[in-house]
């Protein structure tokens, strides 16, 4: 990184580097496998991803808080400290062809896929922020996911082929930019130092890329064949129902307040 000895980097080189790994791994790609895990249920039908999407957002209002907490502020660190690295670093291809310098470019290469691609892929799906005046002006461009229609939503956002490669390609670049980086991460932090633990690591680190790299893409299948008809009229039984049992848990409680019926307290253990 670059950085004078007496700069802010220079004095927090180590820390920063250290912290720079860690999020790379948690949380930023552990939510990344999670996050492709619950798009990969699209495989299982609309009914299996709404109630996916449904679990997360029973968070409710906390859900912005930890998004921010947990997701983004992390990626945001990542990302930035990420960019000053890679600018501070030169590949060796031209002099050693070797296998770990091709790693190293493309770990950098991929970093920058990542980059432009998770902030397409948040606009495209969510529209960055949650702004009625600005959602309408990108009415068509951006937050085409709607979590309430969530299989439907997603599949017309991915239904043209363009968007269907610029999403291959993103996802194959993040899965092998988290693959590789838990490689360098064990090296950084310790984890495989010798020749042998390294290339046993190469070979868990492998299987992990390839696993990940098949979820992404059962996720990109389950996606593209949805029956995108039948999707919507899923989903719009599934608001009907869960509004009617609103609708009548509100009256139960009406009523309840009516007769002079105190709620019922929750029991608490003896």
């Amino acid at each position: 990184m670059e950085g004078s000895p007496g700069s802010w980097f220079g004095r927090n080189e180590f820390l920063i580097r250290r912290l720079h790994s860690l999020t790379g791994l948690v949380p930023v790609g552990a939510y990344m496998c999670i996050h492709l895990l619950v798009n990969s249920s699209t495989l299982g039908g609309p009914e299996m991803f709404q109630r996916n999407v449904d679990l997360i957002h029973t968070l409710g209002p906390a859900l912005p808080l930890v998004e921010w907490t947990f997701i983004f502020l992390p990626l945001i660190f990542h990302a930035v400290v990420g960019v000053v690295i890679i600018r501070s670093g030169d590949p060796n291809l031209s002099s050693y062809y070797l296998v770990g310098n091709v790693r190293y470019f493309l770990q950098r290469a991929t970093a920058w896929i990542a980059l432009f691609f998770i902030g397409w892929h948040v606009f495209h799906m969510h529209g960055w922020i949650h702004n009625e005046t600005w959602l309408r002006a990108i009415e068509g461009w951006g937050h085409r996911f709607d979590p309430h229609r969530a299989t439907s939503t997603a599949a017309l956002a991915l239904q043209p082929w363009a968007v269907k490669a610029l999403y291959l390609v993103g996802v194959l670049s993040c899965v092998y930019h988290l693959a590789n980086g838990l490689w360098t991460m064990g090296i950084t932090w310790g984890v495989w130092t010798s020749a042998a633990a390294q290339r046993r690591a190469d070979w868990l680190c492998g299987a992990f890329g390839i696993g990940l790299a098949a979820v992404s893409l059962g996720a990109l299948v389950g996606v593209s064949r949805t029956d995108v008809p039948e999707a919507q009229a899923y989903e719009q039984a599934h608001i009907e129902a869960r509004e009617s049992e609103l609708r009548r848990a509100e009256e139960v409680l009406r009523s309840r307040r009516t007769a002079g019926t105190p709620d019922p307290q929750p029991v608490r253990n003896r």
